[in-house]
C-alpha cells in the first residue's frame, strides 16, 4: 500500500510522543489477530503522518515464535527486557499449554511495568492464571467463555467483543481485535481519524465504524456518515442528510461535532477528498474524471480543496 499525504490536525487529538505497545507472541499465535492489531495502527501513523504508535514484538525469552499458519516471527526482545505503555498478550491456539509458571511469572513482573494489560483472543486465560485479572470485566473467545468463567470465578466473564475495564482490555478474537483497536485509536487521536482507518481498510460498514457508534449520538452520526458515503458523486445539501437521518440540520451539526470534532460540511468534504486521494494513488484515472467522481464539476476546485487538506496537489503526488 502506498503512502498517503497527512491529514489536517482536527482530525486527531494530539499526543506528545507514540505510544509503545509490546506484543507478546506465543507458539501457536494468531496472524489474523497479529494482523488486525498491528495494521491498524501502522495505518494510524501513516493517515496522521506521524509516529502516534511504536510496537515491539516479544516473546518470553526472545526467541523466534511460529503461527498457527507456519509464519516464524523474530521477535525484538525478550518480555523482561521490555517495557511500554500497554502490553498485549496473543497466545491464541494452544493457550493452556503456555499457562505454566513462567508465563505466569513473567506477566506479573510486566504488570510492574506496562500500565496497561491488554489479552487478544484466548489471552485472557493467561492473565486470568496469572491473577492479573481478578475483580475485573473480561472477555475471552467465545469458544471458551464458559469454561473460563467456571475456572476463573474471581472475573467477571462478559460475552463481548472486546471489554475496557480499567487498565485491563481483553478481547475476544482477531476480527474484534481491528475494533478494539479502532476503539483506541477514536479515543486517543480522534473519531475521524478511527474513521479513516476503518474507511482505508473497507471495512464492513466502514462508513459507521466509530466508536461512538453504540450511543444515540453516535447512532445518529453513523447513519449520517452512511448516507454521505452513498452520495459522494453526486454530494447532497447537509440539510438534505439531515432529512434523511431524521434529524434537523442544527442536531446534526451538534452531534457531528461533539462525535467527530468537525462539522458536518468538514467531515462530508473530507470523505470526498478521503476518495480523490486514493484514485490519485491506486487509478491512472485523469484529475479531471477524479473530481467528477468525487463530485466536484471543476477539476481547479478539486485541486484547491486537495492542497489545502492534504498539502500537496493530485498531480505533485504523482510525479512523486
Amino acid at each position: 500500500m502506498r503512502n498517503y499525504p497527512c491529514i489536517m490536525q482536527f482530525w486527531q487529538k494530539t499526543s506528545a510522543a507514540p505510544q509503545r505497545i509490546g506484543v507478546l507472541l506465543f507458539e501457536g499465535f494468531s496472524n489474523h489477530c497479529l494482523a488486525n492489531t498491528v495494521e491498524p495502527m501502522r495505518a494510524a501513523n501513516m493517515l496522521s503522518g506521524k509516529a502516534l504508535y511504536d510496537w515491539t514484538f516479544l516473546s518470553l525469552d526472545a526467541q523466534p515464535v511460529q503461527s498457527s499458519s507456519g509464519l516464524p516471527v523474530a521477535p525484538h526482545d525478550r518480555l523482561d527486557a521490555a517495557r511500554g505503555d500497554m502490553l498485549v498478550v496473543m497466545p491464541s491456539y494452544g493457550f493452556r499449554h503456555h499457562a505454566g509458571w513462567k508465563t505466569q511469572a513473567a506477566l506479573r513482573s510486566a504488570a510492574t511495568r506496562f500500565p496497561k494489560l491488554c489479552a487478544m483472543d484466548t489471552g485472557s486465560w493467561l492473565l486470568a492464571h496469572s491473577g492479573l485479572l481478578d475483580g475485573h470485566r473480561a472477555t475471552i473467545h467465545w469458544e471458551e467463555l464458559t469454561n473460563f468463567a467456571e475456572r476463573f470465578p474471581e472475573v467477571e466473564a462478559i460475552r463481548e467483543r472486546f471489554v475496557i475495564d480499567d487498565n485491563r482490555l481483553t478481547c475476544s478474537g482477531a476480527m474484534a481485535a481491528f475494533d478494539l483497536i479502532l476503539h483506541l485509536i477514536g479515543q486517543t487521536h480522534g473519531q475521524a481519524l478511527a474513521l479513516e482507518v476503518a474507511q482505508l481498510f473497507m471495512t464492513r460498514d466502514s462508513a459507521r465504524s466509530h466508536a461512538g457508534g453504540a450511543t444515540p449520538a453516535g447512532r445518529i452520526v453513523n447513519r449520517a456518515l452512511a448516507v454521505m458515503q452513498e452520495h459522494l458523486e453526486n454530494p447532497l445539501p447537509i440539510p438534505d442528510i439531515a432529512r434523511r437521518t431524521g434529524v434537523t440540520q442544527k442536531t446534526l451539526e451538534a452531534r457531528m461535532k461533539a462525535e467527530l470534532g468537525a462539522t458536518p460540511t468538514t467531515v462530508y468534504r473530507r470523505q470526498r477528498l478521503s476518495l480523490a486521494r486514493k484514485l490519485v494513488v491506486d487509478t491512472d484515472l485523469s484529475v479531471a474524471e477524479i473530481a467528477l467522481r468525487t463530485g466536484y464539476g471543476n477539476p481547479a476546485a478539486m485541486t484547491r480543496a486537495f492542497k489545502a487538506d492534504f498539502g500537496t496537489t493530485p498531480s505533485q503526488i504523482r510525479q512523486s
